[in-house]
């Protein structure tokens, strides 16, 4: 009986629908605690020395710095977001399906290619603006290096995160539940304050929580930029100062600080139950009239994409054609790109159907064991790729050598690293599908698996596309885990960006990046195709 309490289910047909998926769960928590008990042997065998590292000044500041810069660049995206996504849904903001695509396409620039646009836009000398203000007088600008670079760079490029499922979930939305806010007398602002964005908060808490991750664990933006947070003094441990137990130690504190989002995000949302998927979503949701805040929203939208979007593709296509008048020969481009779709489309595939047992498993069947088991899968998300990459590259070379730089290694990081992206816009959606739709189904003598097929899966395609595409996107442009676990001569995009950027080939960088963004691009508009489609079905049906 305590084993059956501790799974969440006093009743035996309950775990016999939920043991499938605690199984699938228990398989995703395992894999990522092997980089944890990586990261736990190399910082036990650091000794008496643990405490002097822990509470030395530049742990301390570097600290500071990454718990500052993760709350800042989470609220700044969760702002840009929110209004990004009630204006492509909720709006007549006229393009709203360009605006759409547009602002989701941040999510194909890699950080550092934008990190790099930033600085050869907005550097102090010899920046574009820079020499575009040398006429007037202007000696120098404004160091971008440091909190204001890499605070506007992570901003830009992460808060696509909460874009995606904050609009997911508002056009799940059911439309009765604002008409009869407004049949009560409220206006379009109040129903957005008291109604909407209350339905929203799940989403904007899942997305805003990959952003948290995101900023924790990048490490190009901080490079570029010059700015200490952890994975930069990770990375200097590891690979100059071959101090592997300090930056052990390190990794360990920053995945403490994984567990206190996690924990403060669970207290958030334990007691926000919003179904708003029935029947009758499939009624045209509301549109607000923007009437005079028509022009200050496009040039909200303009300026977006514009800092987001087009100064790092100007800045790539200047490179690019530099390289072609100087008569630069390019890499096999072809081969490098057809490598990039083929590994990401399968860690994708495999991210997505271990995603939706784990979010069912939480959503579902809610339990010390799910909550454990969910805990655990948005581990490897917040933990430096380098960490993971070294724990793997250990493993593989000491205990499983047929997989030592190979194909499946580096797509089993990918798993490690990027499920929570599927899992928390799927959950979200689940959260926002009443389980009486699914009590329905089994009632008539559907089984649990035929359920899932024929009603939930179909009821949550938009979160389950949108999980997709940000798994996608991100593993295309994905760095560190690639440039370690790859094996010999099989180049991405991504990698070749880095080696252009490196050895100073920036024209060889410009292409491979301009590739990148262009198949993400392809992508993402397919994607943004389809839930225009499902939209379609579901208003006119």
């Amino acid at each position: 009986m305590k084993i059956l309490s501790w799974l969440g289910s006093g009743h035996s047909n309950e775990l016999r629908i939920s043991f499938p998926l605690i199984a699938i769960g228990v398989i995703v928590a395992s894999a990522m605690l092997l980089p944890l008990v990586y990261l736990g042997v190399r910082a036990s065998e650091a000794g008496g020395d643990v405490i002097p590292i822990l509470t030395s000044y530049r742990t301390l500041e570097t600290f500071a710095n990454t718990v500052l810069i993760t709350f800042v660049v989470t609220a700044l995206s969760a702002i840009i977001a929110v209004i990004s996504a009630l204006l492509t849904v909720k709006t007549d903001l006229p393009g709203r399906r360009l605006w759409t695509i547009l602002l989701t396409m941040p999510l194909a620039i890699p950080s550092f290619v934008g990190s790099f646009a930033i600085i050869a836009t907005f550097a102090p000398r010899g920046s574009l603006l820079h020499n575009l203000l040398a006429p007037y007088g202007v000696e120098s600008l404004p160091s971008i290096y440091g909190w204001p670079g890499a605070v506007l760079a992570l901003t830009l490029f992460t808060y696509p995160y909460v874009y995606l499922t904050t609009k997911a979930a508002l056009q799940g939305i059911d439309p009765a539940i604002e008409e009869v806010s407004r049949s009560l007398g409220h206006n379009i602002r109040s129903t957005l304050r008291r109604v909407t964005l209350p339905h929203l908060f799940p989403s904007i808490a899942a997305g805003s929580m990959l952003v948290a991750f995101y900023t924790l664990s990048d490490f190009g933006t901080p490079a570029l930029m010059q700015f200490n947070s952890f994975t930069r003094i990770i990375f200097v441990e590891y690979e100059l100062a071959f101090n592997r137990h300090s930056a052990a130690i390190l990794s360990l504190l920053l995945i403490s600080l994984v567990f206190v989002i996690l924990y403060l995000e669970h207290r958030a949302r334990s007691k926000v139950h919003y179904y708003s998927i029935g029947p009758n979503a499939k009624r045209q949701p509301l549109i607000i009239n923007l009437g005079r805040w028509k022009w200050p929203s496009l040039i909200f939208c303009g300026a977006v994409a514009s800092l987001a979007i087009f100064m790092p593709l100007g800045t790539m296509l200047y490179w690019f054609f530099q390289g072609l008048l100087a008569g630069t020969s390019f890499p096999d481009l072809g081969l490098i790109t057809l490598n990039t779709v083929y590994v990401a489309a399968m860690a994708t595939l495999l991210i997505v159907s271990l995603a939706l047992p784990v979010a069912l498993l939480t959503v579902r069947f809610p339990s010390r064991a799910a909550s454990m088991i969910e805990k655990l899968s948005y581990v490897g998300f917040a933990m430096p790729g380098i960490a993971v990459a070294l724990a793997l590259v250990s493993f593989g070379a000491n205990y499983l050598t047929v997989f030592y730089q190979s194909i499946g290694m580096l797509v089993f990081a990918y798993i490690v690293l990027f499920i929570p992206l599927s899992i928390g816009t799927i959950r979200s959606n689940l959260l926002q599908l009443s389980p009486r739709i699914e009590e329905v189904a089994r009632s008539l003598g559907l089984g649990p698996g035929r359920t899932m097929l024929t009603v939930t899966i179909p009821m949550i395609k938009t979160g389950l596309l949108a999980g997709a595409a940000l798994v996608i996107v991100t593993i295309m442009k994905e760095l560190p885990a690639t440039l370690l676990l790859s094996p010999i001569e099989f180049r991405t995009l991504a990698t070749q960006i880095w080696v252009g950027t490196e050895t100073a080939s920036f024209s060889h960088s410009a292409a491979s990046a301009l590739i990148l963004v262009a198949v993400s691009a392809i992508s993402i508009t397919i994607i943004l195709s389809q839930e225009n489609v499902n939209r379609g079905e579901r208003t006119y049906a």
